[in-house]
C-alpha cells in the first residue's frame, strides 16, 4: 500500500510510504497526480478544495483550507487551520455509538495477587519519597537494595520527584493524592515511604490519604527523626525484602488486568496503524471483562463528541463534558489557546492540527461504551473502558494512569521516546523504520499493518504480549533501568 482513504468521505488521504511528484494515486475511478512530493503520513488533497472549505479526514472535518487547494496538493499546517474554538455546547446522542464486542473468555496471566485482593503484574519494592528533598537518599537506598535482592523480588525503584512542599491547595493536594495512590499500587510488593519531617506532605499527613493499609507492606521512615537515615533504610528495606519476596505469581484471569492507553511522539500514522490496533485491543479486553483507561484531555478536543456518544448513561455524558469543559477553562484561566496542540515532531510527522490529532489519539479507546469517568489522581473501579483527566505531557499523563490503577501502560509512538511510568510501559511503533532503527525502545511494531497485516490478527499478537508482559517478560524500558515519576503541577510555588 502507498497511500490509505480512511473513510470513504474522507476529501484526503494519507501516503504510507514518501511518494515522489508526478505519482498517480486513485479515489474510486478517479485518478489524482501528485503535484509535489508528498513524505509519508502527510495529506495528499482528493479533489479541489476551495478556500474555507472543511478537510475531512476518519470522516470528520479536522479544520478549513485558508486557501484554494488543488487536487494532488500537500495538505499540511501551510494551508489548513483548525475549526476549533473555546467552550461548547454538547448533547447527547447514545444512538450514535457502536455495541460492545459480545462478552468473551478471559485469558490469563500469571500475577501477583496482593492481601487486598488487588493484583499485581511485578513484584517491586518501591521508594516513594514524600518530599524532593529527600530525592538523593531514596536513590541511595535503592541502589544498597539492588545488591541484597532475594526470593521472588524483582526490582527495587526510587521514584524521585521534587514536590510535597512549597505547594498550596489544590496543588498540594495533587502531589498527596498521586502519592498515595502509588503507595498502594499492587505492582509494589512491597512500599518504603519516605519522609523528612518538616515538608508539608509529611508522613503523618499523608497517612491520612493512604488510609487502612498492611503494615508488613509498607513501612514509614521519617529522616529527621533518625541518626543515620541509610542505616535505618537498609533495615526496612530488608524487612520488606522479606515481606514482598514470598509472593509467588499464580494464574489470574484478565479481568483483573487494568491498562493504561497513552500517545506521543505521533505521526500521520498513529492513527492509521498503532491507535486503532490498541483500540481494538482494548475492545477485546474490555469483552473479557478487564478495565482500560484512555486520557489525555487535550488531545480529545475534535473527537471529543465520539466519546460523549459512547457514555454508558446520561450521567456519564455529563461527566465527560465537565472533563473537556474544565480542561478547557484550565487553558483559558491560564491565558492560552485551546487548540495550539500538536508538536513540532507532530507536525513533521504530518499532523496538521488539534482534530487531526485528536481523531487519531481516540481511535486508541476503540468503539467500546464509556463506562467511568475518573478525575485527576481518582482510582479506577468500574471494569471496561474509562476516562481520565490529566493533560497530554507523556510522563505526566502515564504517570496518572499508574496512579489511577493500571498495572501496564500502552504507549504508541511514531517518533519513537525511551521514558517509562512507574509501571511496565510497552512501546508500540505506528511505522517499521521506527522499529528496525530504535529497537532498544520498541517493544511491537504496528508498522507491519503498511504491508498487508490483517489488525485483527495484530490484535490478537499485542493481546499475547500483553499477558506476556503481565506474566513477568520484561520491556525494553524495564531492561534499560528506565523509571520516571512525573506529578500534574498546576499551582503556584511558595
Amino acid at each position: 500500500m502507498d497511500y490509505i482513504k480512511i473513510n470513504e468521505i474522507d476529501n484526503v488521504c494519507v501516503a504510507l510510504k514518501d511518494l515522489k511528484k508526478g505519482s498517480v494515486i486513485l479515489d474510486g475511478d478517479k485518478s489524482v497526480t501528485l503535484k509535489e512530493d508528498i513524505i509519508r503520513g502527510h495529506k495528499i488533497s482528493l479533489k479541489d478544495l476551495k478556500e474555507g472549505e472543511n478537510i475531512i479526514k476518519y470522516g470528520y472535518p479536522i479544520g478549513h483550507a485558508t486557501t484554494f487547494i488543488p487536487s494532488g496538493s500537500h495538505v499540511h499546517i501551510h494551508n489548513l487551520k483548525t475549526n476549533l474554538g473555546d467552550l461548547l455546547n454538547y448533547s447527547y446522542h447514545p444512538e450514535n455509538a457502536s455495541e460492545d464486542l459480545p462478552p468473551r473468555t478471559p485469558a490469563e496471566f500469571m500475577g501477583y495477587v496482593r492481601k487486598d485482593g488487588s493484583v499485581g503484574v511485578r513484584n517491586e519494592i518501591w521508594i516513594v519519597p514524600t518530599v524532593g528533598c529527600v530525592n538523593s537518599i531514596a536513590a541511595r537506598l535503592a541502589e544498597n537494595a539492588k545488591k541484597k535482592i532475594k526470593g521472588n523480588v524483582e526490582d527495587v525503584l526510587a521514584f524521585a520527584h521534587p514536590y510535597g512542599c512549597s505547594q498550596m491547595g489544590d496543588d498540594q493536594e495533587s502531589t498527596r493524592t498521586i502519592l498515595a495512590d502509588l503507595i498502594k499500587h499492587p505492582n509494589a510488593g512491597g512500599v518504603l515511604v519516605l519522609g523528612l519531617g518538616c515538608e508539608n506532605s509529611n508522613i503523618r499527613v499523608l497517612k491520612d490519604y493512604i488510609g487502612e493499609y498492611d503494615e508488613k507492606r509498607i513501612r514509614f521512615l521519617q529522616c529527621q527523626d533518625v541518626e543515620d537515615e541509610l542505616e535505618e533504610g537498609d533495615r526496612l528495606l530488608d524487612e520488606l525484602m522479606e515481606y514482598a519476596g514470598s509472593f509467588e505469581r499464580e494464574t489470574c484471569s484478565a479481568d483483573k488486568l487494568i491498562i493504561g492507553l497513552k500517545c506521543g511522539g505521533s505521526d500521520g500514522l498513529s492513527g492509521i496503524t498503532a491507535n486503532p490496533t490498541v483500540g481494538l485491543f482494548s475492545d477485546i479486553l474490555c469483552s473479557m471483562g478487564g478495565t482500560t483507561i484512555l486520557t489525555e484531555v487535550p488531545e480529545m478536543f475534535g473527537a471529543e463528541t465520539m466519546l460523549m456518544d459512547r457514555c454508558a448513561s446520561p450521567a456519564l455524558f455529563d461527566k465527560t463534558v465537565c472533563l473537556i469543559n474544565n480542561f478547557k477553562e484550565y487553558y483559558i484561566k491560564n491565558d492560552q489557546t485551546i487548540y495550539e496542540n500538536p508538536s513540532p515532531g507532530n507536525k513533521a510527522g504530518g499532523i496538521s492540527t488539534l482534530e487531526d490529532k485528536s481523531l487519531g489519539c481516540t481511535q486508541k479507546s476503540g468503539k467500546s461504551k464509556v463506562r467511568g469517568v475518573l478525575e485527576y489522581g481518582e482510582r479506577v473501579s468500574d471494569k471496561g473502558l474509562n476516562l481520565l483527566s490529566a493533560p497530554g505531557n507523556d510522563l505526566v499523563a502515564a504517570t496518572a494512569l499508574a496512579a489511577s490503577g493500571a498495572q501496564i501502560v500502552l504507549f504508541t509512538t511514531g517518533r519513537g521516546t525511551p521514558f517509562a511510568a512507574p509501571v511496565p510501559t510497552v512501546k508500540i511503533s505506528t511505522n517499521s523504520a521506527l522499529y528496525d532503527h530504535k529497537g532498544k525502545w520498541i517493544d511491537f511494531n504496528c508498522g507491519v499493518l503498511t504491508d498487508g497485516k490483517d489488525m485483527k490478527e495484530l490484535a490478537g499478537e499485542l493481546l499475547k504480549a500483553v499477558m506476556d508482559i503481565a506474566s513477568g517478560k520484561k520491556v525494553k524500558s524495564e531492561i534499560a533501568g528506565y523509571h520516571d515519576l512525573a506529578i500534574f503541577k498546576r499551582g503556584v510555588t511558595l
